[in-house]
């Protein structure tokens, strides 16, 4: 008897984690994919998937094979945005962001040890970087917007993650190794915002500002994506500004209509 919610919550785990990958990107993911990154067998996987889609929560493209978000997800997250009213708050800082710089604008979330982004707005250059868009996970500390948020926790939480750097980066790790990522989290706390010199992508950089609930904990990022040249140094504390100046009047709104609290 005492099995049977373990096996339960296994079951819901499971779910979650492929709904999570589907939902990485827009056009979906493969059959090979899900059973890759999942790290399920590929008959778990094929059941799962099937349950799923009969229940409207994800959706097979015959055309391109991949498995997509389905009409129940849509339907969740409409009646969920009426709680989280991050549309409305948010969106008016990325066109301003966007507006201003030139540069595509982006707000995260914090989700457990990973920051999800939620909102974009394009920016005016014409060459942008394609690193970001909605829906795409990365663990805390790595990138703009993690960097940025990673670097206002606690310093026990901090000390957490760093302790188990390696596993917790996955393929970022290479990149950005634990000595670079304590360099940029202190830099992160110093300046007020954070620089992701093309660690993500060769050639694409970031900078991040974090967003904070009404208990003075990071809990989301504004940021900008774009070329290298475009966020020289001699730009870069513009820039920062700019994000400071936004992630501070969103952080106010949050807190006076009672959002403020993490999703």
């Amino acid at each position: 008897m005492n099995s049977l919610p373990v096996q339960g919550a296994q079951v819901v785990s499971r779910v979650a984690a492929l709904l999570r990958i589907v939902g990485r990107k827009p056009e979906g993911s493969t059959l090979v994919e899900l059973v890759r990154d999942s790290g399920l067998t590929r008959p778990t996987v094929h059941r799962l998937l099937s349950s799923l889609a009969a229940e409207g929560l994800l959706d097979h493209d015959p055309a391109s094979g991949n498995w997509v978000l389905g009409p129940e997800i849509l339907l969740m997250g409409s009646v969920a945005s009426a709680r989280f009213p991050l549309e409305d708050i948010a969106r008016p800082s990325l066109r301003r962001l966007a507006e201003e710089t030139g540069e595509s604008a982006f707000f995260s979330i914090r989700r457990g040890d990973e920051t999800v982004c939620l909102l974009r707005e394009e920016g005016s250059f014409p060459v942008r970087s394609f690193v970001l868009h909605e829906g795409v996970r990365f663990p805390l500390g790595v990138a703009s917007a993690g960097t940025a948020i990673m670097a206002f926790l606690p310093a026990e939480e901090q000390a957490e993650l760093l302790a188990g750097w390696a596993a917790h980066a996955g393929n970022f790790a290479a990149a950005h190794t634990e000595y670079r990522v304590r360099e940029n989290l202190e830099t992160t706390r110093q300046a007020g915002y954070s620089v992701n010199p093309g660690l993500v992508l060769e050639g694409s950089w970031g900078m991040g500002a974090a967003v904070f609930d009404q208990r003075g904990r990071p809990a989301w990022a504004l940021s900008l994506t774009g070329i290298e040249t475009r966020f020289r140094a001699d730009r870069q504390g513009r820039l920062g500004q700019l994000l400071m100046d936004e992630a501070h009047r969103i952080s106010t709104l949050l807190q006076s209509t009672g959002s403020g609290r993490q999703a």
